[in-house]
């Protein structure tokens, strides 16, 4: 025997040796056995499980035909018997048997003997039908039509949360600035602050240095605090009795303490680049001014469309044919126009 078939006799040894007989459930050692040995079989038959599904044409459908063989080859181990024959026997017409089911169930009836008597293939697909009459698929009928909408408003919440709980941690980190600046800053007795110092001892000088652990205590309790208060109030429903009675404040201390954080988040949102888009959502556009109306011009010659200017027309008159009365040196250059109404014969001359 080869070395691929020695080493596939020993793996399958080592699948039925962890394999109970009796029905009984494996162990945790003996599935973990069962895993190995069986990886170790596909990888030493995957030249064959590669040849096989070239020689029936299934190059196109390689992942099914690479599923159906590893079906074949846990059918060949459950089958197998040492004392008939070797496993690769067993194992070569499993694989055969399975990548021919394969294909005739893609291929659709091309066997000789279906095309005789006529027969068809019925699949689960055409079993299914919708009340129109139309075939549908078994994975259409499990399909959730509301799965993308739903997938969308998790994720837009799980990002919405996200950059809520970013704001929020970046206005405690405001508060908790402010905060240890003023304890710095507070005067303190010298010998409490040098018995302070000796208790501490030497350390290297932080942005808490020579300040009160209780102190820094208070200040990281009240933070904590104020954040619930923020959260509960600004970004959900809570009420100011709710956070008054469980946070034993105020309720006009919560209204100030909200009202605060609320304008400081909003200067925090428009000043850091990550938090743009929230600062954007919500602002007034700028209203669009509208264009001025153009200024209207009087008309020189009257309008022909109203009633009274209806039975007149207007027609230019050559000056040359002006009596002299009118072609004075002073008007020589004006344009006469004569007006002649319909119902009277005389005419009437402008200048």
């Amino acid at each position: 025997m080869s070395k691929i078939t020695i080493a596939l006799e020993a793996a399958v040894a080592t699948v039925i040796e962890n394999t109970p007989q009796d029905g009984a459930a494996r162990t945790n050692r003996q599935r973990v056995y069962v895993d190995r040995a069986f990886a170790q079989i596909l990888k030493l038959i995957a030249p064959r499980i590669r040849h096989f599904v070239r020689q029936y044409g299934l190059t196109a459908h390689w992942e099914d035909a690479e599923q159906c063989c590893a079906i074949a080859v846990h059918r060949a181990i459950e089958g197998y018997d040492p004392t008939k024959a070797q496993f690769t026997t067993f194992v070569n017409w499993q694989i055969r048997g399975e990548l021919q089911s394969l294909r005739f169930r893609l291929m659709t009836d091309q066997r000789p003997s279906a095309k005789k008597v006529e027969a068809t293939t019925v699949s689960l697909s055409a079993l299914a039908t919708s009340p129109d009459g139309d075939e549908i698929s078994p994975e259409a009928m499990i399909e959730d039509e509301f799965a993308l909408e739903r997938t969308e408003a998790a994720a837009s919440d799980y990002l919405a949360e996200g950059a809520v709980s970013e704001l929020i941690d970046a206005y405690v980190d405001q508060l908790r600035k402010v905060g240890v600046e003023a304890l710095r800053r507070r005067p303190r007795p010298k010998r409490a602050e040098a018995a302070l110092r000796r208790a501490e001892g030497p350390r290297l000088r932080t942005a808490t240095y020579g300040i009160d652990p209780a102190e820094l205590e208070k200040l990281e309790a009240k933070l904590s605090r104020d954040r619930e208060i923020v959260e509960r109030r600004v970004f959900q429903t809570a009420t100011l009795d709710d956070l008054s009675l469980e946070t034993g404040v105020t309720k006009e201390r919560v209204r100030q303490i909200t009202k605060r954080a609320a304008k400081a988040i909003a200067d925090i949102a428009a000043k850091d680049p990550r938090f743009a888009v929230m600062a954007e959502y919500g602002q007034p556009g700028t209203p669009k001014r509208r264009p001025a109306p153009a200024a209207r011009t009087a008309p020189i010659l009257p309008d022909a469309s109203l009633p009274h200017n209806r039975l007149a027309s207007v027609r230019a008159v050559d000056p040359t044919t002006l009596s002299p009365v009118i072609t004075t040196p002073a008007v020589q250059q004006v344009e006469a126009v004569q007006l002649i109404a319909a119902p009277a014969p005389s005419t009437a001359s402008f200048h």
